[in-house]
C-alpha cells in the first residue's frame, strides 16, 4: 500500500515545481453552489469528452480497418489469403502497441498531453496513409508494427486524462460516453469503408487502397486540430477560468486526495507493480477486448460465411454498435448511481457468453446475427466498467499512470488473442475462436468475483482497524474505502 507521507510529501514538491495548487488559485477555499458546480462540469464535459471521442473513434476506425479492407479487396491483392498472412499481419499490431503502454504514459507529462498526443496521431496518420500504397504484404506488417508503435501512448494516456477530472463515482458515466461513443462512431467503418471503396479505380488506385488514404488523411488533419485544441490535464488546462479550475482541483483532492500530480519515481513504479490487483484489472481487461477486437476483424468475414455478399456483409456489420451504447450507458449510470461495479461487469460478461454461443452453435443466421448484437453488448460494457473499477480503487496519479498502462496493454494481448485463435482453416464459424473468447469471458466473472471478495475484506480490516499495525488508511488515504 501507498505510504501517506511519501503522497503527501511528494504532492506538495510537484505544487513547488508546477506552481499549481489547490489555495493558490483564487477560489481554491470557496464554498460555491450547485449552479456553479453543474455549470463547470458540464464545460469539462463538454470540452474534454467529444474532443477525445473522435480521436479515438478515428484511431478504432485506423486499428481495425484492416478486415474491412481485406474484403473491400486487400486479401486477393497482397495474397493475404495464403497460410495465417491475415492473422500474422493483425497479430504484429500488437507487440509495439503493448511494449509503448508504459514509457508512453510515463512521458505523458514530461512533453505535455498536447505535444506528445498531437504527434502521436499525425504520426500514425501518416502510417495509415501509406499502407494505401503498400506493394506486398510484408510492407504492410512493416506499416502495422508501427501503426502499433504510435498509437500505443493515446488510449491509456485518454484513460488517464478523464480519471483526473471526476470524482470516483462520476467516472464510469464519462469513460462509458467516451469509449461508446469513439465504438459508435467507429461501428460505421464498415459504412464508411464501403463507400471508400466505390472509388475502385479512380486515378488507377485500388479501392481497399482508398480506404487507406483518404482515412489516413483524415487522421493527420485531425492531429494538427488536436495540437491546438486538446484539453490536458486539470492543473495545466486553459480554458477553465481560475476560480472553476481550483474548484475541480478541490472536488478530485476532497474526494480521492490526489488532484495535484505526485512525483514519479523509479521506485514507485515498481511499488505500484508489485500490487497483485493493478495485474488483475489488466487480465479482466484482455478478457473483455478479446471480443471487441474478434468482432471489429473477423464480423464481416463471419457474415459473409453466412452467405452475404461481400457489399452486404460490410454494411451489415455496422448495426450490433448501436444497441450496444445503449447498453453500456445503462449499465454505466446504474454503476455510478449505486457505486458499486463488479456486479455490473459480471452481468455484462454473462452477456457476451451467450451472444457467443449463439454465434457458434445457433442453426439459424438470424440468430448468429443476433448473437453479435449480444457481444458487442457485453465486451462495450465490461471495457468502460474494468477502467472505471480500476481508477475508482486507485490512489496518487503515479500509480495511475502505472495501472491505466499496464490495464490497456494486457488489452492489446487481448487483440493478440482475438488475432490468432480466429484461424483461417476455422473459417466461416470460427468455432475455435468463439469457445477461447467464451472462455475468457468466464474467466472475467471468477475475477472480478475474487477482486470483489479482496475489497470487502480489505475494507472490513481497515474499519476494525486490522490492517497489521493498527492503521485504519487504505492506499495512504485516510477515509479512503475500495469500490466494490
Amino acid at each position: 500500500m501507498a505510504d501517506s507521507k511519501d503522497q503527501f510529501s511528494s504532492g506538495t514538491d510537484s505544487e513547488k515545481n508546477d506552481g499549481v495548487s489547490i489555495t493558490s488559485v483564487p477560489g481554491g477555499n470557496a464554498t460555491h453552489s450547485q449552479a456553479f458546480e453543474r455549470r463547470t462540469m458540464r464545460l469539462v464535459d463538454f470540452r474534454v469528452l467529444p474532443l477525445l471521442a473522435v480521436v479515438y473513434a478515428i484511431a478504432l476506425i485506423d486499428r481495425i480497418n484492416l478486415g474491412v479492407a481485406r474484403t473491400a479487396g486487400m486479401g486477393a491483392a497482397l495474397n493475404l489469403t495464403v497460410g495465417s498472412r491475415f492473422s500474422i499481419v493483425t497479430c504484429l499490431y500488437f507487440i509495439p502497441y503493448i511494449l509503448g503502454q508504459l514509457p508512453g504514459n510515463l512521458v505523458l507529462r514530461l512533453l505535455g498531453a498536447r505535444n506528445w498526443l498531437a504527434f502521436c496521431v499525425v504520426a500514425w496518420g501518416a502510417v495509415q496513409l501509406g499502407m494505401g500504397f503498400v506493394p506486398t504484404w510484408g510492407w504492410l506488417i512493416l506499416c502495422r508494427v508501427l501503426l502499433g508503435l504510435f498509437e500505443a501512448p493515446f488510449f491509456p494516456a485518454l484513460v488517464y486524462i478523464i480519471s483526473t477530472w471526476y470524482k470516483r463515482y462520476e467516472v464510469q458515466k464519462r469513460l462509458a460516453a467516451f469509449y461508446l461513443s469513439s465504438i459508435t462512431i467507429s461501428g460505421f467503418s464498415p459504412i464508411i469503408a464501403y463507400g471508400l471503396s466505390l472509388l475502385d479505380g479512380k486515378k488507377g488506385i485500388a479501392g481497399w487502397e482508398w480506404i487507406f488514404i483518404i482515412e489516413g488523411a483524415i487522421t493527420i488533419a485531425l492531429g494538427i486540430v488536436l495540437f491546438y485544441t486538446l484539453p490536458d490535464f486539470p492543473d495545466k488546462n486553459t480554458f477553465l477560468t481560475p476560480e472553476q479550475t481550483a474548484f475541480v482541483l478541490k472536488r478530485v483532492e476532497d474526494d480521492r486526495g490526489d488532484s495535484i500530480p505526485d512525483k514519479i519515481t523509479f521506485k514507485k513504479i515498481l511499488t505500484h507493480l508489485g500490487d497483485w490487483t493493478i495485474w488483475a484489472y489488466g487480465v479482466m481487461f484482455m478478457c473483455a477486448t478479446t471480443p471487441a477486437y474478434a468482432m471489429s476483424y473477423f464480423i464481416s468475414i463471419i457474415l459473409e460465411g453466412m452467405g452475404y455478399k461481400a457489399k452486404s456483409a460490410l454494411l451489415l456489420s455496422a448495426p450490433p454498435y448501436g444497441p450496444a451504447f445503449v447498453s453500456a450507458m445503462a449499465f454505466a449510470w446504474l454503476s455510478d448511481k449505486t457505486q458499486i461495479r463488479s456486479p455490473y461487469i459480471a452481468i455484462q460478461a454473462v452477456i457476451s457468453i451467450v451472444g457467443l454461443a449463439l454465434m457458434a452453435y445457433a442453426p439459424q443466421n438470424g440468430v448468429r446475427y443476433f448473437g453479435t448484437f449480444l457481444v458487442n453488448a457485453g465486451s462495450s460494457g465490461c471495457i468502460p466498467g474494468i477502467l472505471a473499477y480500476g481508477a475508482n480503487n486507485v490512489v496518487s496519479q503515479s500509480k495511475r499512470v502505472v495501472q491505466s498502462a499496464v490495464t490497456v496493454a494486457f488489452g492489446g494481448i487481448g487483440g493478440i488473442i482475438a488475432s490468432t485463435v480466429f484461424r483461417e482453416v476455422d473459417r466461416p464459424k470460427y468455432v475455435p475462436g468463439l469457445w477461447v473468447t467464451l472462455g475468457m469471458q468466464v474467466l472475467i466473472v471468477v475475477l472480478v468475483g475474487a477482486m470483489n471478495l479482496h475489497f470487502k475484506r480489505m475494507n472490513l480490516l481497515c474499519d476494525e482497524g486490522r490492517l497489521g499495525d493498527g492503521r485504519k488508511v487504505l492506499e495512504g488515504q485516510p477515509g479512503f474505502r475500495y469500490t466494490l
